[in-house]
C-alpha cells in the first residue's frame, strides 16, 4: 500500500502534502470497509496505522512596511483600473482578509458611517467585524460614491461588475510590482527597483 504512495513523490514529484491528502483518502476508505467487512478489519487496521509524513513548514513572510508604502501608492490615480487596484489593496492590507473573504465581501458589508468597518463570514463560518481607519474609510466611501452597484454586488468588482476570483487578487498584487512607479511610489521607495510582493503568497 506505501508503493503508490512513494510513487508520488519519487516518480510524480509531488509534495508530501499531497501524500498526506491521498493517504488520508486511504484511511477513511478503508474505516468504512473496516465497518461494513469485519474480517478484513485486521488488514484495515494495518492501512489506517499508516503515518502521514512530516514535512518543513516555511515561516510566514510579510511586506515590510515601506514596501506596503510602495505597493499602495504604485496604482495610477488617474485611471479606472488604478483607483480600483488602490482601493482593493488598501482594503485588502487594511483589513488582512483572507483571500476568500475579502473576493465574498458585499457592499452591504461595508459601513462607512461612524466606527466605519467591514463585516465577513471568515473561517469556520464565524462572523468578524474588523474596523476601518478613517483614511481607508474616506478612500472607500469615494470610491463607492463614484461607483454604480446593487447592495448585493461586491464593493470592488471586476470591469463587468462581477466578483473578483481568488486569482484575480493575486494578479492585481503582479501588476503593481512593474515598473515605473507613480506618485509617492517613485520617491518613496526609489531605491526599490521592484517590490518584492511576487515572492509572497496572496492568502
Amino acid at each position: 500500500m506505501c508503493a503508490p504512495l512513494d510513487h508520488l513523490e519519487t516518480e510524480r514529484h509531488c509534495s508530501p502534502r499531497t501524500r498526506n491528502t491521498r493517504l488520508a483518502a486511504l484511511h477513511s476508505f478503508f474505516k468504512c470497509v473496516a465497518l461494513s467487512e469485519p474480517e478484513l478489519a485486521l488488514l484495515c487496521q494495518r492501512i489506517m496505522a499508516i503515518p502521514c509524513k512530516r514535512y518543513d513548514r516555511g515561516p510566514v513572510e510579510f511586506l515590510p512596511a515601506e514596501e506596503v508604502t510602495g505597493l499602495l501608492a504604485s496604482p495610477d490615480m488617474t485611471t479606472w483600473v488604478g483607483r480600483h487596484d488602490r482601493a482593493l489593496l488598501t482594503l485588502a492590507v487594511q483589513t488582512g482578509l483572507r483571500n476568500a473573504e475579502l473576493t465574498s465581501l458585499r457592499r452591504q458589508d461595508v459601513g462607512l458611517g461612524t466606527g466605519a468597518h467591514v463585516r465577513c463570514q471568515g473561517k469556520g463560518r464565524k462572523t468578524r467585524c474588523t474596523p476601518l481607519r478613517s483614511d481607508v474609510a474616506t478612500l472607500i466611501k469615494e470610491w463607492l460614491s463614484k461607483q454604480d452597484g446593487r447592495p448585493d454586488q461586491p464593493p470592488v468588482p471586476e470591469r463587468r461588475r462581477s466578483r473578483r476570483g481568488p486569482g484575480g487578487q493575486a494578479s492585481v498584487v503582479r501588476l503593481q510590482e512593474e515598473p515605473p512607479f507613480h506618485g509617492a511610489a517613485a520617491a518613496g521607495c526609489a531605491g526599490q527597483a521592484r517590490i518584492c510582493a511576487g515572492s509572497r503568497s496572496v492568502r
